[in-house]
Formats: C-alpha cells, structure tokens, sequence
C-alpha cells in the first residue's frame, strides 16, 4: 500500500476560520494515524481576491494549533513549488497533453456571446450546458483565449469516504474552463494536476465541491489518473443549526480564539468534535487520542452546530488539567494591571484557587484583580442579586456586622486554616439563622465586589486578616 498523504490547500483570499481548520485538522489526523505525510499547498490562482498576508496567517494558524505539514510553500518538499502561482509551466504542461489529445479547445466565444447562449436556454427553459454550443472549427489555444475541457459525458457512481456511495447523469458533466486567458488555471483543474504531481491520496474537502464531482471524475479519466479517496466534509452549521457558519454568525479567526484565552488542545479537541465522534461517550480527547481514534467512516453525514458555550466548557475542563507549572506559564499575557506587577509566587498562589473556575484565560483578571488592589464597593451588584435583593439594606449590614464580629476572634494563624475559617463560617450561619446562599455571598460581595470567585475560606486565607476586616468594614461604611 502507498504512503498515505494528505493535504489542506487553502486560497489566501483572508483568515481561517473553524470550517477551514477542521479540513486541515481531519487531512492531519489521517496522515499521522497511518504514519504518512501532510501537506500545505497555496491555491492562490484567483490573484484579484488573495489578501496580502493571509498566506502567512494561514501557515501560522496551523502551527499554532499544533498541525504541522511535512512539505509546504515555507519549507519546501519534493514535489514544490507549493503555490500555485508558481507551478504555472506544470498546468501549461498537462493542458497541451489534453489539447493533443483532443480533449481541449480554445474558447473563442466573448462574454456576451456565452450570456446570450445562457439566456436563450433560459428561455427555452433548459438547463444551460456549454458542450451544446461547442466550436466547430476549434482555433490553435496560444494562450490568448480560455483554455475549455472538452468532456465525455456519462453516468458516473463513485465513492466517497464520508458521504458514501454517489451517482450523477451526464447532464451534470459540461465542458468547463481548464486555463484563464491570464495563464492561470482554474481550481478545477489545477488541484487535480497537483494532487497528482504531489501523489495526494486522499482528498478532503468541503460539502461545497460535491456538485462538481462528475466533471473532476471525467478530467480523471482523459488524463488517465488514478482516483484518490474522496472525503466530502459537511457544513458547519450556525448555532441556529439552520445555515451554513459565517463571518456574520461570529466566525472568527482561529488566532482570535486564542488571544481570547481558550487552549489550543481545546480548540483541536472542539473542533475535531465537529461531526465526528468515536461512538462513545468520550468528549475530551488528547491529540493522541484524537490521531488513535479518529476515522473518516465516522464522520457524520449532516452538518455539525457550531455551539460556542460548548467550546467554553470544553475549554474549562481542559484548564483543569494543566499543571500548575503550565497554566502559570500560559497565563503570562492574561493577568490584569495589577496582578502584572505582582510577583510570581503571589501569581502562583492565586492561580492555583482560581483555577477550577478558569472557563477562559481571558477571565483571569476578573477572578484575581481584587486579590492585588482593594476594589471600591458596588452594591448595584448586591441589589442585582435575586437572592439578596429581598433583603432591605439594614438587613444586609447587620449580617456584614455579624461577620465582622466573628472574624474579629479569629488571630492571623487562623486565617491561614481554612478548616477553622469555616468553622467559623458555619457558626456564623446558626447565630444569624440566615442561608448560605444569603450570608456566604453577602461576604463575598463585600470581600471581592466580583461576580464570581473562589470560595470563602480560600479568599479569606489569601486576603489575610486584616485585608479581610478592612474590606468588611468598608463594605459596611
């Protein structure tokens, strides 16, 4: 059996959103589970839409997530050049195979001419197919007018991994455009040559190539290659589940996803979980796990919901694991103002509470600010609390009180006990007769005036005794 070798071959036309990285992240886990290699290839044939930078931006997209390419346009390979614009002479090539061969012509029709093909077809309410309006006498292709396929029609049933068995008529093949006047090919011919020239075995690729099939199938056949697996991935839906994602549903570039603190193996484990699963229960996979696991045949043939508070309590349960140690380093670009200017060791010590409540590391300055500088009361956060707005605001004072006294007979070694701090808590729970709920958060406001932190006894143990009374007293005045 051949080296199984994939590729991802993006056009730099902008960023990479999910729908792209995932075709890259399914290429690479199946070329690593079977040892082979993967590849990046630059489709950047359309000059008038590639976006200065993005083929940078594409490159380090996928390092980032840890989806490193074998052969590519920054690294070379034995079958580059790995941009298209640079294999021009490779499509002159297999062009003039097909025109000596008499399966291709120059297209001497102008624009107009073809719309008015189009619309009479339009009228006679027939699908319009151009092999119906075919040249009689074909001119000499020099490269000064489109360079057409001319096909072969028939009925084709093919495979394809993911979607299974398909079949199309020969009303679905038509004779299409190989090579632009500008001396460019066009995607439809130039992945095909390359996937050949760069002995791809398995194509990958977006739900919106299906359409297509019959014609690539028939270019096969006259350039006499062998067929490559196919695997049609489906959309990724919006998380309306009703159409297809895009920018204007949110979907950002992959980087984005991680200035805003979510993890890269959160981001491949979300990710590869996009319509696809194992077929068990297991939802949080390593990227061993992942190149072990995964298998095209259980790609689902629907689109896949793009669900982003899934994302985040993926990211969550992934913040967990991490060592200490890691998350530490991670967290070097997230802390607040002045949790920067504190020392590593006060870092550490926060972190380790917070962490369990870490969903994203862009929530680290909410969770840990008010370790490092005291934060001015607001009570609109105790008035906006269902449970503590039924209280009138003497009521919540006098439990405020009640705590001062209490924490007032606890010395400094205390406070470092979290066993004793909530003893204490808990007698002051009977005495006041009052909720958990109720009390346990009138003190918490009161110490953090945050909307979420870790629990009493640990904020109580990092703030010490005397931040703890002084804050208490504060919130009271």
């Amino acid at each position: 059996m051949s080296e199984v070798r994939t590729r991802f071959a993006p056009s730099p036309t902008g960023f990479i959103h999910v729908g792209g990285i995932r075709t890259a992240l399914f290429a690479f886990l199946v070329a690593r589970q079977s040892n082979g290699k993967f590849i990046l290839r630059l489709e950047d044939t359309d000059q008038k839409r590639e976006v200065t930078g993005a083929d940078q931006h594409i490159m380090k997209s996928l390092h980032a997530l840890g989806l490193n390419y074998d052969e590519g346009p920054d690294i070379g390979g034995p079958f580059g050049p790995y941009r298209q614009s640079e294999r021009l002479d490779t499509y002159k090539k297999w062009a003039l195979k097909l025109v000596e061969a008499g399966r291709a012509y120059a297209d001497p029709y102008a624009p107009e001419e073809i719309q008015a093909f189009r619309n009479e077809s339009i009228a006679n309410k027939k699908p319009f197919l151009y092999r119906n309006h075919r040249p009689e006498n074909s001119l000499v292709w020099d490269g000064s007018k489109p360079l057409r396929f001319k096909s072969q029609p028939q009925d084709y049933t093919w495979h394809d991994a993911v979607m299974g068995n398909s079949h199309a008529g020969a009303e679905a093949i038509d004779d299409f455009i190989l090579m632009k006047s500008d001396g460019f090919p066009t995607y439809n011919f130039a992945h095909i040559v390359d996937d050949a020239e760069m002995q791809i075995t398995h194509v990958i690729r977006g739900q919106e190539f299906i359409s297509s099939m019959p014609n690539y199938l028939n270019l096969y056949e006259a350039l006499n290659l062998e067929k490559p697996v196919f695997a049609t991935m489906p959309h990724i839906l919006a998380e309306s589940g009703n159409k297809k994602l895009s920018k204007r549903d949110g979907a950002k570039d992959v980087l984005e996803y991680l200035r805003d603190g979510f993890l890269v193996e959160a981001l491949d484990n979300f990710i590869a979980s996009l319509g696809w699963n194992d077929g068990t229960e297991q939802e949080i996979f390593s990227m061993n796990e992942l190149i072990t696991k995964f298998s095209l045949e259980r790609v689902q043939r629907s689109g896949a919901r793009f669900d982003e508070k899934r994302l985040i309590w993926m990211n969550g349960q992934w913040v967990k694991q991490l060592s200490l140690d890691d998350l530490f380093v991670r967290c070097s670009d997230f802390w607040g103002e002045n949790g920067r200017e504190s020392g590593p060791d006060r870092q550490k010590e926060i972190l380790k509470v917070v962490q369990e409540r870490l969903k994203t590391l862009a929530d680290l300055p909410a969770l840990t600010e008010y370790f490092f500088v005291r934060p001015t009361p607001d009570w609109s956060m105790v008035d906006e609390n269902k449970q503590l707005k039924k209280l009138s605001r003497t009521e919540q004072i006098e439990l405020l009180k009640a705590a001062e006294t209490a924490f007032e007979n606890l010395d400094d070694e205390d406070f470092l006990d979290e066993g004793k701090t909530q003893e204490c808590l808990n007698s002051l729970l009977e005495r006041t007769k009052s909720k958990p709920p109720i009390l346990f958060g009138m003190i918490r406001y009161a110490l953090t005036w945050a909307p979420f932190s870790p629990g009493l006894p640990e904020t109580m143990r990092l703030l010490g005794r005397d931040e703890t009374l002084v804050r208490i007293k504060a919130a009271i005045s």
